[in-house]
């Protein structure tokens, strides 16, 4: 059983290392707040690392001051959670393996000793909320603030289509142990500093259709500009996939002068994970992201040839099978 297996890991470890993805989303942050918290309330030494550091969005969360942007020492056992590759944790493992990985990307190889992979969870901090327990690790208030406010952020409150009634009663559990749902959910998707909007309203104005196919994209200038200083979208990838009568939505991220990162969001049946994945990234069929070198105008260009001719061989596709179907 998988369960005994990370029992015994975390049993026979002193200094437990935890680490999730560059510029961390509401799940990366919670599971590695759940599982550091719950692990030092069970005695053990925890070093929570996130190379991008924490996002103003989830500074309230129990712990987020005991988060560092690298490890200080070498850790008896490495966890990487919510992270469908080890590129993806900014290189902060150095050249240590990645003793377990907790993960629900669907990209995601198992590239642990000890892999918890499972697709079907509605986020990482779900599938940690089911399985803690069983590792002798307490989910009191704090943890299970940490858990909810993950599932809360990566479903964009529970509308994503892998919510589930197991979704919801996870989140019912987590409330039973002390999480205010109308708080965190107030934290992680409505309320927004002025820094963020403004930033919005910079790739707002760059927005462009063609078809069911929306673009837009965010510069180091924009963010400048802004006066948003974070390195992530300020979730404007949520308002890009409310958009009506769009099969795909992508926006470009400015890094810096010779990296972009692309986020594509899809309606439900679509498959922009595949796409992701041919270029190193990865992620969720409705919802992936890729890290591309290359200048803004470079990268966007190479992307969206690659998601016209995704959408042309979907519509191909459609059609044949309409086709079928009429001399049937």
């Amino acid at each position: 059983m998988i369960d005994d297996q990370i029992k015994q890991a975390i049993n026979n470890a002193s200094l437990v290392g935890i680490t999730s993805h560059i510029r961390p989303d509401g799940d990366a942050v919670g599971s590695v707040l759940a599982l550091g918290l719950a692990l030092e309330k069970a005695g053990k030494k925890v070093e929570m690392v996130l190379h991008s550091g924490v996002s103003n969005t989830f500074r309230h969360l129990a712990g987020t001051e005991l988060v560092k942007r690298s490890f200080n020492a070498d850790c008896d056992l490495y966890i990487v959670v919510d992270c469908s590759d080890l590129q993806r944790s900014g290189g902060v493992l150095n050249d240590h393996q990645a003793d377990i990985v907790i993960d629900h990307h669907i990209t995601n190889k198992g590239f642990g000793r000890i892999n918890l992979i499972d697709p079907s969870a509605v986020a990482s901090c779900a599938i940690l909320a089911e399985h803690m327990p069983a590792w002798g690790l307490t989910i009191d208030e704090p943890v299970a603030s940490a858990l909810l406010s993950g599932i809360i952020s990566d479903s964009i409150g529970f509308r994503t289509s892998n919510t589930s009634a197991r979704s919801l009663r996870i989140a019912a559990d987590l409330m039973d142990k002390g999480a205010d749902i109308t708080r965190l959910y107030n934290k992680a998707l409505i309320s927004k500093p002025f820094e963020s909007i403004n930033y919005w309203g910079f790739g707002l104005a760059k927005l462009q259709r063609e078809d069911t196919l929306v673009w837009t994209s965010l510069s180091l200038e924009d963010r400048k500009n802004a006066g948003y200083r974070d390195e992530d979208d300020a979730d404007l990838t949520n308002i890009l996939s409310s958009i009506e009568d769009i099969d795909i939505a992508i926006l470009f991220i400015e890094q810096n002068a010779n990296h972009v990162k692309v986020s594509w969001r899809a309606r439900p049946g679509l498959d922009v994970a595949s796409i992701a994945a041919s270029l190193g990234g990865g992620g969720h069929p409705p919802a992936a992201g890729a890290d591309l070198e290359g200048t803004l105008p470079e990268v966007q260009e190479k992307i969206l040839q690659l998601t016209r001719e995704y959408l042309n061989e979907i519509k191909i596709q459609a059609n044949n099978s309409n086709k079928s179907r009429e001399t049937e």
